[in-house]
């Protein structure tokens, strides 16, 4: 597969006064979740969601091939809906250090295609979205799920993986515009 040139990566310019196009992703080998919304001042619109499933297959190369697959997937996400700007959740480890090594590695694709479009890409540990999009840092994914649906109604969710997806894409949002809203205070103050 040959990588994406930079300068046919439609997300870069595309929205100068309009909302800007957020993409989410919940990184994972056999379902990686990703979300678009869009977004301008206060309002949140829900734009698509889906799953990119690489189902394990017998034989030597396979997890290179689950690996190709979700590139493939992720590649048609970016060139389909264009956004903006994306972000992507950090790997939590846990005790079973081959699982964190392989979930990392899909969540290597989650960063590369993005990266490929020339985006810049957020990346934001589960309790921070937790925090952001339920006001608790340790929230059950019910309660992500149903916050979602809020910022988001009448949205119609993939698949928790896409909900969780969604919630990268509204904490995102929300991080990028608390950051601009804070350097133009400070451009403002140094007068």
């Amino acid at each position: 597969m040959t990588p994406v040139p930079f300068s046919c990566y439609p997300g870069k310019g595309r929205n100068k006064g309009r909302a800007m196009r957020v993409l989410g992703i919940d990184p994972g080998l056999r379902n990686l979740g990703w979300g678009v919304i869009d977004v301008q001042g206060a309002r949140l619109a829900h734009v698509a969601n889906g799953i990119c499933h690489s189902a394990p297959t017998e034989g030597e190369g396979d997890l290179a091939r689950r690996l190709c697959s979700l590139h493939e997937q992720l590649t048609e996400v970016l060139r389909r809906f264009g956004p903006d700007t994306a972000a992507v959740e950090h790997t939590f480890v846990n005790k079973d250090a081959v699982a964190t090594l392989k979930l990392g590695q899909a969540r290597g694709i989650a960063l590369l295609v993005p990266a490929q479009f020339g985006l810049t890409v957020g990346e934001y540990a589960p309790n921070a979205v937790k925090k952001t999009v339920v006001g608790v840092g340790h929230a059950a994914k019910v309660q992500v799920d149903h916050m979602v649906r809020l910022h988001l109604p009448g949205v119609q969710l993939a698949g928790p993986d896409a909900a969780d997806a969604l919630a990268i894409a509204i904490c995102h949002a929300h991080h990028r515009q608390s950051g601009s809203r804070l350097e133009a205070a400070l451009r403002r103050a140094a007068g």
